[in-house]
């Protein structure tokens, strides 16, 4: 193992006033779930977003599983979901006893395919089970090709959420990731562009919908002088002194998404020139807000393999990780239904076969960005046969 110090994947980088609105917290002893930080990170996250409300909550999977809920799915249901994406925006499907839908990728984004889409719609209007609703994952920052998906979701009157966990910041068309469905759905996990340590945000423009996350989020009690429940509810609220540290994050995002959109350009401009890597594309008229820089490698072509890549990075103590492995590959979905891009050609098991995200966060700096460099330089020479 190396001695230099470690290189994270993408930690938490403080602004420096999440001190400021935690010892208000303190000092006014709003130290319990709810309060003003709370209201204030959602009005702000609200006017960020340009939508009409928003609804502070625990985690990006809570804001889900509320969406799901909000939306009436339940058991057997069926929910067409992104396959290449992190297990959290399946697992509230499972939650609710429904069955998902695996959708492939598409090149030019990484995200849902259209074309895959339109033909899993087709065969679940054949058998009379259209789904109740649609997750649209924003992979690594990355917006889905939104326009066309909302055109087909709205064709056959099913709901979309948008899960933009990865993609706050980032900007499709001039309207803020997150924006598009009914429901919109960030995380603010440690690792995230932005962090509440833990935590995440539902929005929406159906303000009475958001009225009953709240609800549902505080255990569903009903307005009664003792404690009365009429409907099942979650402990899902986010904490007053975690939305203090969301409120400064959220004031530094843009510059937050500008340093990991520069990171990105150095990498490309240090290894975008070697046959054999390519980086993940922005699609035309977004902006990516690169929350992680996503390669892929061509092992014919470097003599590597993306573990290997990874290996080899973890011995000098770098942190690198593979593409998240497809949700219709995963264990807990064996046997679920999949609709691949082509019918011969699954371009979500190609990325993952290829792909590898290297460290990104926005308080890396230049010295540590090049250790990377260098370091996956000299094993592309070495394979080559340059050294």
């Amino acid at each position: 193992m190396s001695n230099y110090s470690r290189i994270y994947l993408s930690s938490p980088h403080m602004s420096g006033k999440e001190q400021e609105y935690i010892k208000e917290a303190f000092k006014t002893n709003w130290i319990a779930p709810l309060g003003p930080n709370v209201d204030k990170f959602e009005h702000e996250l609200a006017d960020y977003a340009g939508v009409r409300d928003a609804a502070a909550v625990s985690s990006g999977t809570a804001a889900i599983h509320l969406a799901l809920r909000l939306l009436d799915v339940e058991q057997d249901d069926i929910v067409f979901c992104s396959s290449l994406t992190f297990i959290a925006s399946a697992n509230p499907i499972v939650y609710q006893g429904a069955e998902p839908v695996f959708i492939d990728s598409e090149p030019d984004t990484w995200n849902m395919s259209p074309i895959a889409l339109e033909r899993a719609f087709v065969d679940a209007k054949s058998e009379n089970k259209l789904p109740k609703a649609v997750i649209v994952v924003n992979l690594y920052g990355q917006s889905a090709k939104m326009d066309e998906i909302m055109e087909i979701c709205d064709k056959y009157g099913v709901p979309v959420i948008e899960d933009a966990a990865e993609s706050l910041g980032a900007v499709y068309k001039g309207k803020k990731s997150g924006t598009f469905g009914k429901f919109g759905v960030y995380s603010f996990n440690g690792n995230k562009i932005i962090t509440t340590s833990g935590g995440g945000m539902l929005i929406s423009n159906d303000v009475e919908a958001l009225k009953k996350a709240r609800f549902l989020a505080t255990q569903a009690r009903d307005l009664a002088p003792h404690y009365q429940h009429s409907v099942s509810g979650y402990n899902y609220r986010m904490s007053n002194i975690l939305a203090g540290v969301g409120r400064a994050q959220l004031e530094v995002l843009d510059d937050r998404v500008a340093t990991r959109r520069a990171k990105f350009e150095r990498y490309v401009e240090a290894l975008g020139m070697i046959e054999g890597i390519t980086f993940m594309p922005e699609f035309e008229g977004t902006v990516h807000n690169r929350w992680l820089t996503t390669m892929t490698i061509n092992q014919e072509k470097l003599g590597l393999s993306p573990i290997e890549v990874i290996d080899a990075l973890a011995e000098e103590n770098i942190e690198a990780r593979p593409v998240w492995k497809p949700l219709h590959l995963q264990p807990l979905f064996e046997g679920a239904k999949y609709y691949p891009y082509e019918t011969d050609r699954s371009v979500s098991e190609e990325l993952f076969e290829t792909g590898i995200c290297l460290p990104s966060g926005s308080n890396m700096t230049e010295e540590q960005q090049e250790r990377v460099i260098k370091k996956v330089i000299k094993m592309v020479n070495y394979r080559v046969g340059v050294l």
